[in-house]
């Protein structure tokens, strides 16, 4: 019986070793998560035949359970380098189906489509159709439009200035754009039509000889001018009164006759009259040129944008984050992946940075959580030792069987 006993041991010890081995073999492996052995006593009889004074017949190994706890995140710099602090799992789709990981190291393919180092297919929430937000009921793949953003025309401009109040109406006869004795100020800045291609648009300030705290406005577009003449009025406070709203519009143009006409909305709600020298101080443009892909954005929502070198952002889709009711009855698979079962539950689709799912960090990975070598060595070091032990009464109880068989010899 001491035989069986010790041998029980050392199977376990040697269960022990081998998942200590496993978790120190993959310490620097990338959402890697450590196992842990576990065990229970053997007794050769059970229920109401067992002695209070049974010893027990041994030991075997009851589990091996997944520790699912975090890794550290490490940064990266890498945008394509997503991580996970909290629950969750990112979803993967290949030829066999889905899978979760929490390995967050992938990359573009030729083909745009954001995959892991075996080509599975990182999976989110697609964008609405025609509207805002993303559409949790269903999936697809991450991929990145790596074409041109297109050109948005500009609608509303808005001006930070100040007028002079103590300016005085020019002499120089009526306004003409092209004479700086005409008009007192203006201001300047790039529209951009439906096809990206810009225009300069200037808007003169011209004090008025007859009525206190009021200009006439003007705008030229390419050096030629656009609508009539406009009022601005400011009160004794030199806060703008005329127009109401504190806008004005002047009108469509259309300087370039393959786009369509610009009509622009000016805000002046940010141009005053204080005694200070006329100046413009800012400008404000809704437009913007076409643009060239430049790199990806991903919130900590896991909302993923791609970012176009004229400031435009297109939504890609929403990482979609997978929770399970029991993460240890996961299975298994090779390269850092999991598939559920039926003691994990099936997987819950959630939103990152939402209830109990965490949050996405973006240009960071996960380490693996047994990246804490002390604590391993020290669980081989017990392990061998329990096996030495173990191998040791086996080595006593051949001495004890061999004595009493010298007795009857």
């Amino acid at each position: 019986m001491p035989f069986d006993i010790a041998l029980s041991g050392i199977n376990a010890a040697s269960s022990d070793l081998e998942v200590t081995a496993n978790n120190i073999a993959n310490v620097n492996t990338v959402g890697f998560k450590g196992s842990r052995a576990e065990f229970s006593q053997v007794y050769s009889v059970a229920g109401e035949n067992l002695s209070a004074t049974a010893a027990g017949s041994g030991v075997r190994v009851t589990n091996i359970a997944q520790q699912f706890g975090d890794g550290t995140l490490t940064q990266t710099g890498n945008s394509y380098d997503f991580g996970i602090s909290g629950a969750g799992f990112f979803t993967l789709r290949d030829g066999a189906g889905y899978s979760y990981s929490r390995a967050g190291n992938f990359h573009p393919d030729d083909n745009g489509n954001v995959v892991n180092a075996t080509g599975q297919h990182v999976q989110v929430y697609p964008p609405i159709a025609g509207g805002t937000g993303f559409d949790i009921s269903s999936l697809s793949d991450l991929k990145i439009t790596t074409g041109s953003a297109p050109a948005k025309p500009s609608v509303n401009i808005g001006l930070t200035a100040n007028l002079s109040s103590s300016a005085t109406a020019p002499t120089g006869g009526a306004f003409d754009p092209t004479n700086a004795n005409t008009y007192n100020s203006f201001s300047t800045f790039q529209a951009y039509d439906s096809l990206g291609a810009t225009h300069q648009v200037n808007v003169y300030y011209v004090k008025n000889a007859t009525t206190p705290n009021t200009w006439d406005v003007h705008m030229t577009m390419d050096g030629t001018a656009v609508g009539g003449t406009q009022q601005m009025a400011f009160s004794s406070g030199g806060a703008i009164t005329t127009p109401a709203g504190g806008k004005l519009n002047f009108g469509a143009a259309s300087p370039n006759p393959g786009a369509a006409p610009i009509n622009l909305t000016l805000d002046m709600n940010k141009v005053t009259q204080f005694g200070d020298a006329s100046a413009t101080t800012a400008v404000t443009n809704d437009g913007n040129p076409s643009g060239k892909f430049s790199k990806i954005d991903v919130a900590k929502d896991g909302t993923v944008n791609a970012i176009y070198s004229n400031g435009a952002t297109i939504p890609l889709g929403q990482l979609a984050i997978a929770t399970f009711s029991n993460n240890q009855g996961l299975r298994q698979l090779n390269d850092t992946n999991w598939v559920p079962s039926s003691e994990s539950g099936q997987p819950i689709r959630g939103v990152a940075n939402s209830g109990d799912v965490g949050v996405v960090q973006s240009g960071q990975l996960e380490s693996s959580n047994t990246a804490d070598l002390t604590a391993q060595l020290v669980n081989m070091i017990k392990a061998q030792r329990n096996y030495q032990a173990n191998a040791q009464v086996i080595s006593t109880d051949d001495k004890l069987t061999q004595t009493i068989i010298n007795i009857r010899n």
